[in-house]
């Protein structure tokens, strides 16, 4: 009896389960045809079906993994202004199990994606629009006079490259840096920014002109 549509559907489904397994445990250096399909108790042939190549694999390994991040309860709902930009970049900190999983699969692929000019173009893209998402809420920000006039895709870098930063070491040394301290971390790095927008008010926002004891408008 010839394959349906829902069977191909559910095999694919099983696959993606078996790669998620495979990267969850061994990350991105573990991730080959042969774990895969160890996991699955198939073939490797059967899995050429899907990955034609190794790189099609740590492509939809990536995808997964995108899909497992976006589909991770958010803090941002509700949250306005300032608050909308601590609860965006506190949803990328490993401050829980699954969190902390999910950066370790993140910061595992890095190499394997320098080493491979696709790779890198799809991780630059993300982290590109991880940048235009977060800079659209650091303009509601500005917009309400909680954060200074300035470019808002500059500050978005910034916090982002703060934010990245803190994740690696927050892997490496976990007893240094456990979820309060990076929460206290991101706040300091925050207040950093709001310091200099004190003052301007609601409507200061992205146009307004720094007062007269506020100096230049910071920049990340």
């Amino acid at each position: 009896m010839p394959r349906t549509k829902g069977d191909h559907e559910a095999r694919r489904r099983e696959v993606s389960e078996a790669v998620w397994r495979v990267l969850a445990a061994q990350g991105f250096h573990g991730l080959t045809l042969r774990a895969v399909a160890a996991e699955l108790g198939a073939t490797t042939g059967l899995l050429t079906h899907y990955f034609p190549a190794k790189r099609d694999l740590l492509r939809h390994a990536l995808d997964l993994l995108d899909e497992r991040t976006a589909a991770r309860p958010r803090r941002t709902a509700g949250a306005e202004g300032l608050a909308a930009v601590r609860a965006g970049l506190l949803d990328i900190l490993p401050l829980t199990a699954e969190a902390t999983a999910s950066n370790r699969i993140w910061v595992s692929s890095w190499d394997t994606a320098l080493a491979d000019p696709v790779l890198s173009d799809d991780h630059a893209g993300r982290y590109a629009r991880s940048r235009v998402r977060l800079a659209g809420l650091i303009a509601a920000a500005q917009d309400l006079g909680e954060l200074p006039a300035g470019d808002p895709d500059r500050l978005a870098a910034g916090a982002q490259a703060f934010v990245l930063g803190l994740v690696v070491q927050s892997l490496l040394d976990p007893a240094a840096f456990p979820p309060d301290r990076q929460t206290a971390l991101l706040d300091d790095y925050l207040a950093s920014l709001a310091r200099d927008g004190r003052g301007s008010g609601p409507g200061g926002g992205r146009g307004s002109e720094p007062g007269p004891d506020q100096g230049p408008a910071r920049q990340a």
